[in-house]
């Protein structure tokens, strides 16, 4: 992340300062397009091109901050994603790559599910995350290595909050399982949207 100069970067990228441009684009794209790989695109380069060109063309009526513009921009890669699969008929058929997944891994807010995958190896890394559904490994992604808050992956992915916190804590409950037995587990079939109860309210 950029960190303190965010908001000088951000003011000089919306006035068309090409450096500032630039600056944003070396920030954001590798995370952009890790999620598009690990979300099976079939073009992830070329939808991490038409992503950036959606965000320079709206940058200037953005206004938040830097985690808020992360999550515009995945919003944006997101709604992309989708584009390519309507237009090609397909949905995830890829293993991921684990040299991507491993990097991605490594920026995680999760210090559990962080520390599970920092024990076992890069080819590891990436079969267990072929074990958990799109929808679990979308979450994973979004929460654990965009370290976006629940209701803004609720947000990109069209979901309700309380069905991410039911994602996300069967994707770590699965991961924990299997790193813990050694062993790979059973696929995975496609989870339900399942709301939190009363009182468990997000942030």
């Amino acid at each position: 992340m950029i960190g303190a100069g965010f908001d000088a970067v951000l003011t000089a990228a919306q006035d068309g300062d090409e450096a500032a441009l630039e600056t944003l684009y070396r920030d954001l794209a590798p995370l952009v397009r890790g999620y598009l790989r690990v979300r099976g695109a079939a073009d992830p380069d070329d939808v991490t091109s038409e992503t950036f060109v959606a965000v320079v063309r709206n940058l200037g009526r953005f206004r938040g901050s830097e985690t808020k513009l992360r999550s515009w921009v995945l919003t944006i890669a997101h709604r992309r994603l989708i584009d390519e699969r309507r237009k090609h008929g397909r949905r995830r058929d890829t293993l991921h790559e684990p040299d991507v997944v491993v990097e991605l891994a490594g920026a995680g807010a999760d210090d559990a599910a962080t520390g599970a995958l920092e024990r076992i190896s890069d080819e590891r890394v990436a079969g267990l995350l072929d074990l958990l559904t799109d929808d679990q490994r979308a979450v994973v992604m979004l929460r654990l290595i965009a370290d976006l808050s629940v209701r803004d992956v609720a947000a990109i992915l069209g979901k309700r909050p309380g069905a991410v916190k039911t994602l996300q804590r069967r994707a770590l409950t699965r991961l924990a399982k299997v790193v813990a037995e050694g062993a790979d587990g059973d696929e995975g079939t496609e989870e339900q949207d399942v709301p939190f109860p009363d009182g468990h309210e997000l942030r």
